[in-house]
């Protein structure tokens, strides 16, 4: 969080803090006093913020439990005397640019909003992780398609959860090995069971514990439109059995994992041994 107030012009100011304070919890950051060229200050301070139910290693800065904070600055002069006051909400821009205003953080999935109030004070809206399976990354190889990930905010251990790639239309589904280190997943997708014939199998991607059930996607970005920013081409994959596939693994307007997948019409008798 980056915070820059502009400082009462009269005041010779000893020091400044930021209070975030939410029912009977109270959380204070020093304020900076940085002189501009027109005379006037700013007040800024930089801080990391975390969920407290949901701590980020290796993360220093204040953690905050879910709900709302209300935001004040104390200032004290030289003379002794305490200013207390509320932090008028700023603006908010709402164009249509490439990204979102609002993001949640990359690393936890924990969401950070600053507010408006009824009476135009700055409000931070803190919400913990939504139970959700983050896409990372997936290789396109010429003999498979390897998906990495995290499962966010889990509701059991991670080893009971099972990679599925479920057909559109008949709901098939076919699971994956999975292979787990802490709440990071790998798998490679089943595409020798996902192939069937030339007419193309739509495919989507998730991660099932009982009857949860979590799409694989790209949900921890200030990216507007995932589809058109993460682009892929279509792969021909060699499988085992000597077979080819015309693959094409793409994210969905919604950041899902999504995959498409059918038998190479140029190979009739799949792929043959060069002498």
């Amino acid at each position: 969080m980056n915070v820059a107030l502009l400082a009462p012009g009269a005041l010779a100011i000893a020091s400044a803090n930021l209070e975030l304070i939410r029912g009977g919890q109270r959380h204070r950051i020093a304020l900076e006093s940085e002189p501009q060229s027109d005379g006037s200050r700013l007040l800024t301070a930089t801080t990391a913020l975390s969920h407290a139910a949901h701590p980020e290693t290796g993360t220093s800065g204040i953690a905050l439990s879910s709900g709302l904070w209300r935001m004040s600055v104390v200032i004290v002069g030289e003379d002794g005397r305490e200013v207390r006051a509320g932090v008028a909400a700023a603006t908010v821009r709402t164009t249509d640019g490439p990204t979102l205003p609002v993001s949640p953080s990359p690393r936890s999935g924990a969401q950070f909003r600053l507010m408006r109030s009824v009476d135009g004070l700055a409000i931070l809206k803190v919400r913990a992780p939504d139970h959700q399976a983050e896409l990372d990354s997936f290789d396109l190889r010429w003999d498979r398609i390897t998906v990495r990930g995290r499962l966010i905010a889990s509701h059991a251990a991670p080893a009971s959860y099972a990679a599925q790639a479920v057909r559109r239309g008949s709901g098939a589904v076919v699971e994956a090995p999975v292979e787990w280190e802490g709440d990071a997943f790998t798998f490679d997708l089943p595409l020798a069971a996902m192939a069937s014939g030339r007419r193309t199998q739509r495919w989507d991607v998730q991660l099932q514990h009982g009857r949860t059930r979590l799409k694989i996607a790209r949900r921890l970005t200030d990216v507007r439109r995932r589809n058109q920013v993460f682009r892929t081409s279509f792969r021909i994959i060699a499988l085992e059995n000597g077979s080819l596939l015309r693959v094409h693994a793409y994210i969905t307007s919604a950041g899902a994992l999504a995959v498409s997948c059918a038998e190479f019409e140029g190979a009739h008798d799949g792929a043959k041994e060069v002498a």
